[in-house]
């Protein structure tokens, strides 16, 4: 070792011990003793001791912090290791801040006030770095049990809301609520994905994609869809003058509706959602998308509507509303329409009509559904607890501000 006692002993300060204070750390790393690695580089052992520790406070001067080992740069780590818990614990006994020792360490305060909490001892709440690393250690182990496998009531649970068609997220909630006084009911949205995917080399088998509503296991990616030119002749009113009441859902009966397209675009359904309740309709068309066909069939949906519920309607520019002028005479409903190219305009209706794919699969033949099929479906999904509703239903909404 180059500093095997140091044969200078003159006082050099700080900052002339750069090399010295490095290689007492690497020694330290190799397990050799304080007094040892003190004895090969050549300082006193407290000198040692202050740079792992820091100074402690004595009358009027303040604690000074630990000097940080200097660690390679080419081997970051998402983890903390023994070294930054034996850190933690010499500072809290100095009863330093989260903060200050995130910031000595270079970690997020959360990582470390999430180590303390998960890894102190149990009974007394005191943090000591080695049993907490043999925490760490015996949790990292994988695979791990499944909660789900390990719990026959849970997993029928979980299975009972597959069977309903709700997301794994709608299951968690539900089971929060239905379960408030038992954790062991109680799973997270992505631990359910998890027990869906997990097959074989990852891979979804062909009886689990059904039990979600993309029916596919990986995600696409999301072109933007070509500008469309206005092909009304009637003027579009569009969606910047549509009320602000419309705009903030403060009001029922502002509705936003779509198509969703069957078999060779041979078919189709149409969709309305209510934008504060996001209650669901589903409007039947038996004789094909024309302009005609659609505003008739909007017609008699909308006309089972009470006054109070048929406020507006937003729709984008799909030729299909080319009657929307005539529409809007027949049922006093104005109709706005969104930018081109623009669907998160109508972010309610986007997302039902992903939704409702799960019932209606694309490049299927969708005239086969009959209206009692189309009422039955929209019934079930306006029994669905939402989370952008605190996990009520639609109908329950819609019947609180009916109520109201």
């Amino acid at each position: 070792m180059d500093f095997e006692i140091r044969e200078d002993r003159e006082p050099q300060g700080r900052k002339k011990l750069v090399r010295e204070r490095e290689a007492y750390f690497r020694l330290m790393q190799q397990g050799v003793s304080n007094t040892e690695a003190c004895r090969i580089v050549g300082v006193n052992r407290r000198t040692g001791k202050r740079w792992r520790y820091g100074r402690t406070a004595s009358g009027s001067n303040k604690a000074a912090p630990p000097i940080k080992a200097v660690e390679p740069l080419s081997v970051p780590s998402r983890y903390l290791c023994e070294a930054d818990r034996i850190h933690i614990a010499d500072r809290l006994r100095e009863k330093t801040t989260v903060r200050a020792i995130a910031a000595e360490l270079g970690r997020s305060p959360s990582t470390v006030s999430r180590e303390i909490r998960r890894n102190r001892h149990p009974g007394n709440g005191q943090y000591r770095p080695f049993a907490a690393q043999a925490r760490a250690d015996e949790r990292r182990p994988r695979p791990k049990p499944r909660k789900i496998s390990r719990n026959p009531e849970l997993r029928a649970a979980v299975q009972a809301g597959l069977d309903e068609l709700w997301s794994p997220e709608q299951i968690c909630q539900a089971l929060r609520r239905e379960f408030p006084d038992r954790p062991e009911m109680h799973v997270v949205h992505e631990t359910v994905y998890q027990a869906l995917y997990v097959q074989g080399r990852g891979e979804l088998r062909r009886e689990l994609a059904g039990a979600l509503r993309s029916g596919r296991a990986r995600r696409r990616p999301q072109r933007q869809a070509h500008q469309r030119q206005p092909r009304f002749t009637d003027p579009m009113v569009m969606i910047s003058e549509r009320p602000a009441e419309a705009e903030d859902r403060a009001v029922p009966g502002h509705w936003e509706g779509d198509l969703i397209i069957g078999k060779d675009n041979g078919s189709a359904i149409g969709t309305l959602v209510e934008r504060a309740t996001r209650y669901v309709m589903l409007v039947h068309l038996p004789n094909g998308r024309t302009a005609e066909a659609v505003r008739d069939a909007l017609q008699q949906t909308v006309q089972r509507l009470p006054a109070h519920l048929k406020r507006s309607l937003t729709w984008d520019q799909g030729s299909e509303m080319a009657a929307h002028k005539s529409f809007t005479v027949a049922t006093d409903v104005p109709v706005y329409f969104c930018d081109p190219a623009s669907p998160w305009q109508r972010g309610s209706n986007e997302n039902t009509n992903g939704l409702l794919r799960q019932y209606f699969p694309k490049g299927t033949d969708l005239s086969v559904h009959s209206r009692e099929h189309l009422d039955a479906v929209a019934a079930q999904l306006n029994r669905r607890p939402r989370k952008t509703l605190g996990w009520e239903t639609p109908a329950e909404r819609l019947h609180k501000l009916l109520a109201a």
